[in-house]
């Protein structure tokens, strides 16, 4: 009778190892998200700053702006200098369109003596004397031509600095590059900021990743693009199940972090896997989760 009792207690023990370790997780990790540090690429005065901590941004909207007063004034001065620049090049131009009316007229002449001389009407002397001409006229084109060359290369760096000053007045005006959360702040309008300086951070919270941690025999049991379920800790439910899919897995194996636990604990390398969670508002950057292949019975 003794006998029988030990067989059912081992029996019953081995079923409780056994669903021990069914009921374990085939991975352990984080949450993480994407998050951006957007930085000033302006010098200057904050004109206004319209970002808190935890405001929901959109894509493409002025968050900050930074003075552009100096701006503004340096590129007056530019354009000013492009319309004297413009006046004396249009001067060449003047010259150019009156020696070219005396070429026509020229070109006429010695049309005309041509023919004359064709009839014995007319000396060669007539001739030469009427191709010279036109031979200075066009030289006389040729030079104020040269004379419009520097006139063109001023203009030519005058609209590239006004290019620059476009570009510096656009980059003045800070706009959100991505739909998030605002992690951090880093300014306040009426401060300062220069080149690089950090603005806000920010954060997609709507689509995290559970970055966790698996064996070398766990490998052949994953896929790209394969659903999972994810299931973090509530005081409600004991445990909350989100569904996932695998969005990157490791190349390389690494040796385990100290704060990951793997199902085989004395594996010393493991992959790193990263798997896509849409959030609810529940999951948080740093948040524990695991990672279940299928769902426990």
């Amino acid at each position: 009778m003794k006998k029988a009792i030990v067989i059912v207690i081992w029996v019953v023990g081995l079923s409780f190892i056994s669903c021990s370790d069914e009921n374990k997780a085939d991975g352990y990790g984080n949450f993480e998200a994407t998050e951006i540090i957007i930085s000033s690429e302006a010098q200057g005065k904050i004109k206004y700053f319209n970002v808190r901590e935890g405001d929901e941004i959109e894509p493409g909207i002025k968050v900050a702006l930074i003075d552009t007063i100096q701006l503004h004034w340096e590129k007056q001065q530019l354009l000013a200098s492009q319309k004297t620049v413009s006046s004396r090049s249009q001067g060449v131009f003047t010259q150019i369109d009156v020696l070219n009316e005396k070429l026509k007229i020229a070109e006429r002449e010695k049309k005309r003596v041509k023919d004359l001389l064709a009839e014995n009407a007319a000396t060669q002397r007539q001739m030469d004397q009427t191709e010279g001409e036109v031979k200075v006229i066009r030289e006389e084109i040729k030079n104020v031509r040269t004379k419009n060359t520097p006139i063109i290369n001023e203009t030519e760096l005058i609209q590239a600095q006004i290019a620059r000053i476009n570009d510096l007045i656009e980059k003045s005006i800070v706009e959100n590059p991505l739909k998030g959360t605002v992690l951090a702040t880093y300014a306040e309008t009426g401060e300062i900021t220069g080149y690089g300086r950090p603005l806000y951070k920010i954060a997609d919270l709507e689509n995290m990743t559970l970055r966790v941690y698996i064996s070398e025999t766990q490998l052949s049991d994953i896929k790209l693009g394969q659903e999972v379920h994810v299931k973090i800790d509530s005081k409600k439910d004991n445990m909350k199940s989100y569904p996932g899919r695998i969005s990157w897995i490791s190349s390389t194996a690494e040796f385990t972090p100290k704060t990951i636990q793997t199902r085989e604990e004395r594996s010393n390398l493991v992959y790193a896997v990263d798997v896509k969670v849409k959030n609810d508002g529940s999951l948080k950057i740093g948040m524990p989760a695991e990672m279940w292949l299928q769902t426990a019975e």
